[in-house]
């Protein structure tokens, strides 16, 4: 038996950002509008999230409100920024106080930087959907053009996405966010690069069981020459699944696999480990499910191996 790995992940923003929500659905299955029965966060609210089996996620949802974060930047500052693999910074981009915010983004990376010099930080701009479509690419990179300008002292490497509990982006920053703390990632790459050939499928993706998030996925080189495929596509199947299993719960039943038959093509998820949800896509024309449904089947013990060392220290 792989003994558990514990995470620390930190996660600070003011108080109504939106990071009670984002964790909210991720990890608790709640909608978005379930979110709205959320209370603020009292001091630090610690949560220990399994992810792949053996991985421990130990989540530290910061209180937002002024005289909690300066705790947390003084008086507490030797607990609160120690040991932690990663920070994740939630601005709220229709904030009324961005110098103020900004400031506190700079000093949490002075703390950061004495006491978890190897960490990593993300920075999610939340509550995009209060921008208009058409300015919030522009907006996204002026907010990360001034928050780089701030870290410019320090020796952090920003990674930064545009976020709402609204659409499917919180999905594509929480996948990397979890799959950053995970060694093992290449190799479950390369399998999944494997299993496409050998299965002649289009594409393959893997997704955690509980989460739905993105964990890797590999792509024919077909379909990179012929198709035009949506960049979110990922993570909308994450959204769309994860609403779908939620109803079919509420029947009092579990979803195990679909297939599904559009114009063009075949989708197949299916259970591949305890821990993780694989889908296939295959052409129209072409489609023997049953060839991978046994595919499947024969690669379980290749991959179970795999992900009990996706939690392995470097």
């Amino acid at each position: 038996m792989v003994a558990p790995s514990r995470k620390k992940l930190l996660l600070i923003g003011r108080s109504g950002s939106g990071k009670s929500s984002m964790r909210s659905i991720i990890f608790s299955n709640y909608t978005a509008f379930d979110t709205h029965r959320l209370g603020a966060t009292i001091d630090v609210e610690h949560s220990q999230l399994r992810f792949l089996g053996n991985v421990t996620l130990n989540l530290w949802d910061c209180g937002g409100q002024n005289s909690f974060i300066e705790n947390y930047l003084t008086t507490q500052r030797d607990h609160i920024f120690n040991l932690v693999e990663v920070l994740i910074y939630v601005f709220d981009i229709g904030s009324q106080e961005v110098p103020k915010d900004m400031e506190t983004f700079k000093r949490c990376l002075d703390n950061l930087q004495e006491f978890s010099p190897n960490a990593k930080v993300f920075v999610l701009l939340h509550k995009m959907d209060l921008v208009r479509v058409d300015r919030r690419e522009q907006v996204f990179n002026a907010t990360m053009m001034t928050l780089h300008a701030h870290a410019n002292e320090f020796k952090f490497q920003l990674t930064g996405f545009a976020t709402s509990i609204w659409d499917e982006s919180l999905y594509k920053a929480w996948s990397a966010i979890v799959c950053s703390l995970m060694s093992n990632i290449s190799a479950l790459q390369s399998e999944l690069e494997t299993f496409a050939k050998v299965s002649s499928v289009q594409e393959v993706v893997l997704f955690e069981k509980t989460t739905f998030l993105l964990v890797a996925h590999a792509t024919s080189d077909d379909m990179d020459s012929s198709s035009q495929a949506d960049p979110k596509r990922f993570e909308k199947i994450s959204n769309i699944i994860k609403s779908y299993r939620q109803s079919v719960s509420k029947l009092r039943t579990q979803l195990h696999s679909i297939s599904l038959l559009s114009n063009n093509c075949v989708a197949v998820l299916e259970p591949l480990t305890s821990n993780t949800i694989i889908m296939t896509v295959l052409p129209k024309h072409s489609a023997d499910t049953n060839m991978v449904i046994s595919n499947i089947k024969a690669s379980k013990t290749r991959f179970e191996e795999l992900e009990s060392k996706s939690n392995d220290l470097p």
